[in-house]
């Protein structure tokens, strides 16, 4: 509807601001693209009373033009379109010299009608800034709750990539932690059930068991028997709330610095081993059921060891990858995308990823995604002391992040 020159297109922000409230509030037209097309709305109805006559005043009809505005534009610009109408109907009214009293009534539903165009633009602007300032809290919380990515630990550099799906309704739980234990370094990523606050509260219930157990518990499967426990207690006061139970799939991973990878599987999806210019799926014999299920299975969780071989990567993620889908409803060829990017170092996997599954999905998000890529030095040494050296089979590098 019009474009705007650089310089003018959008002011900074001010210090503190959130530029999602920010956006809200703002144009999406310019001012002189909204008072060239009011002006030309107005001089073709203009035109066209004149030629009907008395007999099919169409002046009247500019009373759309505040409506219009107030989807589009600001309460000031819709203001303006608002005075520019009315003044519009009064001259030609009084200009067409008809019944007095019908010349009032017709000014006075113009201006009625103008100022509800007002009022509804400042409505639309105060509901668009409240939904976005809860979003923004809603984000900003997971964000506070989820560590920012990379993690370094002296096993492990994990580089990740995590993207909230930022819908005031539809805010997932994914989760993910990398905890340094006496145990060597645990790591999980999980899926929560649903969507929505109680969504994240369960996630953050099986973050904070995590992180506690990952650390105190020697055995990994102890570790997740500790995440259980504490989204079935989560899972109680939610009952006694009359919030829906919750259940969380995860998969939990111990590295020791060694060939080999420990790994609990609760319901998750497989991890990808990325290696010697492949990527290939990692079967999961001892798959159990979701954390928060247990009581629905006779058997005990159970740990299994992965190959991890030097200058290999592991790739863990959650469905947000492989449920996204494109404007056909074809889900996402996540291994099929994968199996080119396998050269490339973390980094640039994760680029690749995020910008593809943009592209497929036409933009269109409908989960969390979250996706870590867990690499250590092809040399055997700490992570981190050199985490910068691991690349996806050895051939790429990628900028360090030790602390």
């Amino acid at each position: 509807m019009g474009l705007r020159r650089p310089s003018a297109a959008r002011r900074p922000p001010l210090p503190g601001a959130d530029p999602g409230e920010t956006a809200a509030g703002e144009a999406r037209i310019g001012n002189w693209a909204l008072a060239l097309w009011v002006v030309l709305l107005t001089v073709v109805v203009v035109v066209l009373d004149a030629l009907t006559g008395n007999d099919l005043p169409l002046v009247p009809l500019t009373v759309v033009l505040p409506a219009l505005a107030s989807v589009f534009c600001t309460v000031r610009q819709t203001a303006a379109v608002a005075v520019w109408v009315t003044l519009v109907v009064v001259g030609s009214r009084i200009a067409s010299a008809g019944p007095f009293w019908d010349v009032v009534f017709l000014i006075g539903f113009t201006a009625l009608a103008s100022a509800l165009g007002v009022v509804a633009c400042a409505a639309r602007i105060r509901h668009a800034v409240e939904v976005a300032r809860l979003r923004s809290a809603v984000v900003a919380l997971q964000r506070q709750i989820l560590r920012p990515l990379p993690i370094t630990t002296r096993q492990v550099c994990a580089h990740g990539l995590y993207e909230p799906m930022e819908e005031d309704r539809f805010v997932g739980g994914d989760i993910y932690e990398v905890v340094q234990s006496p145990h060597g370094t645990r790591v999980i990523i999980g899926d929560v059930q649903g969507k929505g606050l109680p969504a994240i509260g369960a996630g953050f219930a099986a973050l904070g068991a995590f992180r506690e157990a990952a650390v105190r518990e020697p055995d990994l499967t102890a570790v997740a028997d500790a995440v259980e426990d504490a989204v079935v207690r989560h899972n109680v006061f939610s009952a006694e709330t009359g919030e829906t139970e919750r259940f969380v799939t995860a998969l939990l991973l111990g590295f020791d610095g060694g060939d080999r990878v420990q790994a609990v599987n609760c319901g998750h999806l497989p991890p990808r081993l990325l290696h010697d210019g492949t990527a290939a799926v990692v079967t999961l014999h001892r798959t159990s059921v979701p954390l928060g299920m247990a009581d629905l299975s006779s058997e005990a969780r159970a740990a299994e060891w992965l190959g991890f071989p030097p200058g290999a990567a592991l790739m863990v993620f959650t469905d947000g990858v492989t449920e996204a889908r494109d404007a056909t409803g074809v889900f996402y060829p996540f291994d099929e995308r994968l199996g080119e990017w396998v050269g490339r170092g973390p980094e640039q996997v994760l680029d690749a990823l995020q910008a593809d599954l943009q592209r497929f999905s036409g933009g269109v998000r409908r989960d969390d995604v979250a996706v870590l890529v867990l690499s250590r030095p092809t040399d055997g040494e700490h992570a981190a002391t050199k985490c910068g050296s691991a690349a996806v089979s050895g051939s790429a590098k990628h900028r360090p992040h030790c602390s």
